[in-house]
């Protein structure tokens, strides 16, 4: 993060924020499962098979949905080329949609699992060389990075270097917030919000060149 520019950082905070909007959707409406966030899954999976519940299954299908969006957004990424950003972004949001549809049809876990294929793809936004630089629905990188870039500007060096990586949480948090309200106004219909801001993301994407070579994240790190 410390590396982009002010335009880009801002735009991954964005994502980071739609990114929470839709896990706090996909929470409520699973009772308790995230969309987002495969450590807390990966949790209750292995608690559920531990104890002989079958909620191990919805667990695993998260997951699993997570994984096919992370490879379909990295093999859509590739074809992209330059035009990564937009193009997964137009993905998302399809897949958003399409989750939205099912909702509306009463096809939740169908729709909860496009969800989190959706936020495997958003993560495929900012890579390079086959790696993700900047983990957009999981935060325990980004604080990690907050917490040592606090103790350097303790220091006395880099004083402002803890910024992005609190923006990028507060990102998360803030949408997660607007998704509980959405949620509690429209159901799990609210998922449409998420799509149409996709497609806002993706076209800022076409403007701010993301996923070009001229995007630098090098030197971000993985947010794992």
């Amino acid at each position: 993060m410390i590396h982009l520019d002010r335009r880009t950082r801002l735009f991954a905070i964005g994502l980071s924020a739609v990114a929470g909007y839709a896990d706090a959707v996909g929470f409520l409406s699973t009772g308790g499962y995230f969309v987002a966030f495969m450590s807390g899954n990966t949790t209750r999976l292995a608690v559920a098979l531990a104890s002989g519940s079958g909620a191990w299954r919805i667990a695993l299908a998260l997951i699993l949905g997570f994984v096919g969006g992370v490879v379909a957004g990295a093999f859509l990424g590739r074809l992209a080329r330059a035009r990564r950003g937009p193009a997964v972004l137009v993905l998302t949001a399809l897949t958003l949609a399409m989750a939205a549809m099912c909702f509306y049809i009463r096809a939740q876990y169908l729709a909860v699992v496009l969800v989190a294929a959706a936020m495997g793809m958003e993560n495929t936004v900012f890579a390079e060389q086959g790696d993700v630089r900047i983990g957009l629905t999981y935060m325990t990188g980004a604080l990690v990075k907050f917490g040592k870039r606090l103790t350097v500007a303790f220091l006395g060096e880099d004083p402002l270097g803890w910024a992005p990586y609190l923006g990028l949480w507060l990102g998360l948090v803030c949408g997660a917030v607007i998704g509980v309200f959405a949620y509690r106004l429209t159901g799990a219909g609210a998922l449409a919000a998420a799509a149409c801001s996709m497609l806002v993301f993706a076209w800022i994407a076409a403007q701010l060149k993301i996923g070009a070579p001229t995007t630098s994240v090098t030197a971000v790190g993985a947010e794992a």
